[in-house]
């Protein structure tokens, strides 16, 4: 991993800023669409900006992200979700699916705007080579982090966003009995992330994302 190559507290500072953003733009992007549909629940409760503060879950948002980067070489984490009242939205079964999919849409317009810090960073390479580097580790983070934030909250089980766009696309049956995984799916989650099986499925992910970025950015 590109963790090994760094010393700990330059990882824990290249990455902060990527994991922070890559986790914070993802719920904004949550609330900032339910809002548009109808729900200002996130609005009124002060959860649309981008003041990290107001986002950040003390084991999610720092603890998590800390111990993976330290035994793992990348993270990935989640913020207080922003709140959302489904009741409140136009068409809710509808807008449900279109809430939960601007999360990982988030993480994805992010990779991107990674990609192009990537390719900043090679223009730089010559000029200032101490930026360049930082740059440099600082955009593959970014681009790893988000893939893997858009990655996992697209596994179809609630409640990540995953598990809401099935509940909102499968037939009502389905759709109800998958609805009721709920009150256990994050420790389904964690017992995937803990039996590595859920590494398995991430690891790929990282690898495809570099080469991508490597394309991409023309390094």
């Amino acid at each position: 991993m590109i963790g090994n190559e760094l010393s700990t507290f330059q990882t824990i500072a290249l990455s902060a800023l990527p994991l922070v953003y890559a986790i914070v733009l993802h719920e904004v992007a949550h609330g900032w669409v339910a809002n548009r549909l109808g729900d200002d629940t996130a609005l009124r409760a002060g959860r649309l900006t981008l003041n990290p503060v107001r986002h950040i879950d003390l084991v999610g948002t720092i603890i998590v992200p800390l111990v993976l980067l330290l035994t793992a070489g990348f993270a990935f984490g989640w913020a207080k979700p922003v709140p959302v009242n489904f009741g409140r939205l136009h068409q809710p079964r509808r807008d449900m699916v279109l809430v939960a999919v601007a999360g990982p849409a988030a993480n994805l317009l992010m990779a991107g705007f990674w990609v192009l810090v990537l390719k900043l960073a090679a223009m730089l390479a010559h000029t200032t080579p101490d930026a360049s580097l930082a740059l440099f580790y600082m955009a593959l983070f970014g681009i790893i982090i988000n893939a893997i934030l858009m990655i996992f909250n697209l596994i179809p089980l609630p409640p990540a966003d995953g598990g809401r766009i099935a509940v909102g696309i499968l037939p009502r049956p389905a759709a109800m009995l998958l609805a009721r995984i709920e009150p256990f799916g994050l420790i389904i989650l964690v017992i995937l992330l803990a039996t590595g099986i859920l590494g398995k499925l991430l690891n790929p992910v990282v690898s495809l994302s570099l080469e991508l970025a490597r394309q991409v950015s023309g390094l």
